[in-house]
């Protein structure tokens, strides 16, 4: 191809008039620099398909060098020649003139040059379709743009706050927008919707509860598991997120069994209760309760809320420092489940299991390292005791080094014990009690007998043994023959 050929890129996009043509010749033309100097053009960017037919042919022939002032340029007295047969400076020629290798060309290739590209190929078994890509929920600025977690504006609650801080806690949602609205349309743009929006469809991530239709429980949705109270949306991103969550912050698998440990646990003392508290049900079926509690958690994030009568009504301060707070409390309460309760399970485990070593009765336990949480670990292990039997006491050393004599409560959270220490050495200490008792070394006895304390492991063993003998010996049934 001659050097008319190799030089009609230029020539005929300058030609043409409009903005595609301004375009290509900004984004197309080499630098003057490297005109001036002769220098080749492999630096051009236009894209082959743009020449049509010609693209073969343009291909080898842009590869070679062109002179730009040459001999026979200045013969032609085409512009940018010098008498000397130097190339000159001056910048491209003006649209409606062109150069005159142009004018000397046929214009009847111009078309063939400028033809728009073919249309793709499809391989044969491949179907190529628009509608085959699922269009985004909403429009994005960027590849890179975060999530976006929709909840109602207004006065917030604590459930859907710990909704929100819960997702934060993935990988897919640590930097999500948070958008408080229950404008529709707002809504539907968002990636996920938690409490609000009148619908729960996890395939869609909808998760709200306020709707007349939604009854669902931990026990529905997740059939084997005990709870009974209808969910909030805490709940329900606590059912469908909660072992993944786990299993991250826990750096293990899913299919860890501490993971399906922890995510009971973590439901029925951290979630259940903001779940319960959303949707008013009491904690008692029948009466009125004894006391009224004040700074639950629920309590805490409702306070955050402004003031009626505060001049400033927003809410957006509000509800991010309800987000740190329920976020705080919720990974405090995993760290202890982890690091102390779990853990203690072993010890439990250990110490019923040489329990007949302790005392023949085998209803005396010694743990290994005092004030770990035993109570639940024990409620639950010793239904399964080889043979079947009741603890009554656990000792245990305390920080200062003393044995403690703990009574086993009979419920997990009651105040009643199974066997409470006598009630002559209740409420004294010291001389006095080691009196009473015939124990030498006793250091008190709680006034409510559920816990003394000695000087020495056999001491503590000894108020234990004590309060065995002097248990009353059940009646046996009386035989009517008998009578």
């Amino acid at each position: 191809m001659c050097q008319l050929g190799r030089m009609l890129v230029f020539s005929c996009i300058k030609q043409r008039t409009g903005e595609v043509g301004g375009r290509w010749w900004r984004c197309c033309a080499p630098p003057q620099s490297l005109l001036s100097r002769g220098d080749a053009l492999p630096n051009l960017k236009a894209p082959l398909w743009a020449f049509g037919g010609a693209g073969a042919s343009l291909r080898s022939a842009l590869r070679r060098p062109v002179a730009v002032g040459t001999a026979a340029r200045r013969k032609r007295g085409c512009a940018g020649a010098s008498s000397s047969g130097s190339t000159t400076h001056s910048p491209p020629p003006p649209a409606n003139l062109g150069g005159c290798m142009v004018r000397r060309f046929p214009r009847v290739l111009l078309p063939l040059l400028l033809r728009p590209p073919p249309p793709p190929r499809a391989r044969p078994g491949v179907t190529v379709s628009l509608e085959s890509v699922p269009p985004s929920k909403r429009p994005r600025g960027s590849l890179m743009a975060p999530p976006r977690i929709g909840t109602h504006n207004g006065t917030f609650h604590c459930d859907e706050a710990l909704a929100c801080a819960l997702l934060r806690l993935l990988p897919e949602y640590r930097d999500a927008e948070i958008v408080r609205t229950r404008d529709p349309e707002k809504l539907a743009s968002c990636d996920i919707v938690v409490d609000v929006g009148g619908e729960y469809d996890p395939q869609r991530h909808r998760y709200d509860h306020h709707q007349r239709s939604f009854t669902e429980t931990m026990s529905s949705l997740s059939p084997g598991k005990p709870w009974q109270t209808k969910l909030s949306s805490a709940g329900l991103i606590y059912l469908h997120f909660g072992h993944k969550l786990l299993a991250q912050l826990l750096g293990t698998s899913e299919e860890d069994s501490m993971v399906g440990t922890i995510y009971d646990k973590m439901y029925e003392n951290f979630v259940e209760e903001v779940d319960a508290v959303d949707n008013g049900i009491s904690q008692w079926e029948e009466g009125e309760p004894r006391y009224v509690l004040t700074t639950t958690l629920s309590a805490r994030v409702a306070r955050l809320n402004p003031t009626w009568n505060q001049p400033d009504q927003d809410t957006e301060a509000g509800f991010k420092r309800a987000m740190d707070l329920v976020r705080e409390e919720f990974l405090q309460r995993l760290d202890f489940y982890q690091h102390s309760w779990l853990p203690a399970r072993t010890l439990v485990e250990e110490a019923l299991a040489q329990r007949f070593q302790v005392d023949p009765s085998g209803e005396i336990v010694e743990l290994a390292k005092g004030g770990c949480p035993w109570k639940e670990h024990l409620y639950h292990l010793e239904s399964g005791l080889p043979p079947p039997g009741t603890i009554a006491f656990v000792i245990y050393t305390d920080q200062a080094g003393q044995w403690r004599v703990q009574c086993v409560p009979k419920e997990p959270h009651s105040f009643q014990s199974r066997l409470p220490l006598p009630e002559p050495w209740r409420g004294l200490r010291d001389e006095a009690l080691d009196q009473v008792s015939g124990i030498p070394g006793c250091i008190f006895v709680h006034t409510s007998g559920f816990i003394g304390g000695h000087h020495t492991r056999e001491g503590a063993l000894s108020m234990a043994r004590a309060t065995l003998a002097q248990r009353p010996v059940p009646k046996s049934p009386t035989n009517s023959l008998d009578q």
